[in-house]
């Protein structure tokens, strides 16, 4: 048995997956498995994974199912005690994987890691803002704000997932939000210094472009999070904060697009959860 199992979820990207592809076969260890989900893909990524052979283990959706699904279904498939996700339009350094199967080694108790990326956007280099920059350890105050864990940079232990779940197939977008809120609700997760992953972003097929109103499912997770009894007291305090943040903003957003019903409903949110937490 493989020690990690990378999940590839990919959808029409048959050029990039090929990348994302060959960053993990470029990787300095051979320690692992490689799991692609074709999800409902209509270009030529069939055709294109195929010429992988062996090397890459395909299990094809016959129809879009979403993101989450994909990877769900990756790690469902597979049995290795470290799983890693790969965007596909994203790639790896040849470093990557033995990168963090050491810090494993040398850090037993730890159960997640994240690495450093580099971010590319419409073809050229990026430079984050410091509201991006990735903390190491507790980090669940600042996930609440926005998603400091990429999907493409973490290593996770298979338990950790059994644990808090997989990720949340009624979400369109947002999904690794919904997801990285469970697991820093619980336990830390530890940054390796290093720039071992290549991020693109700005095309037309990002769920950033085809979802607007993504706060609405940020809003959508932290409520999951109170509702489920996942927070201590301290949690819940800063959670009902950043709850009050994101309605005020969106209800208000609603309110000006003209959508005064919605938007008066998201406003009143935070006052109806607060008042719930005290009975």
């Amino acid at each position: 048995m493989a020690s990690v199992s990378v999940i590839i979820p990919t959808f029409n990207r048959a050029s990039k997956v090929t990348r994302a592809i060959s960053s993990v076969l470029s990787q300095s260890i051979s320690d692992y498995e490689i799991i692609v989900v074709d999800d409902g893909s209509t270009d030529r990524t069939s055709s294109a994974l195929t010429s992988f052979g062996s090397r890459v283990g395909v299990i094809t959706h016959l129809e879009q199912l979403g993101v989450s699904a994909a990877r769900n279904t990756g790690v469902k498939s597979t049995t290795s005690p470290f799983v890693a996700f790969l965007d596909s339009d994203d790639y790896w350094l040849p470093e990557k994987l033995a990168v963090q199967l050491s810090f494993f080694l040398e850090h037993p108790e730890a159960l997640a890691c994240q690495t450093q990326e580099k971010w590319i956007r419409n073809g050229l280099p990026v430079n984050p803002k410091k509201k991006h920059l990735k903390p190491s350890g507790d980090i669940f105050s600042q996930s609440l704000k926005l998603c400091l864990v990429s999907p493409s940079a973490v290593m996770l232990k298979r338990s950790l997932l059994e644990e808090v779940g997989l990720f949340d197939e009624t979400f369109p977008c947002c999904e690794d939000y919904d997801l990285w809120l469970r697991v820093t609700s619980r336990y830390p997760v530890h940054l390796i210094d290093q720039t071992l992953v290549v991020k693109e972003g700005g095309g037309a097929d990002q769920l950033s472009r085809n979802h607007p109103g993504m706060d609405a499912y940020r809003i959508k997770a932290i409520l999951k999070m109170i509702e489920g009894g996942w927070l201590n007291d301290s949690q819940l305090a800063v959670a009902l904060q950043e709850l009050r943040v994101k309605c005020s903003i969106y209800g208000e957003g609603c309110i000006k697009r003209g959508k005064k019903t919605e938007g008066q409903h998201y406003l009143r949110l935070p006052e109806q959860m607060q008042e719930a937490q005290k009975r």
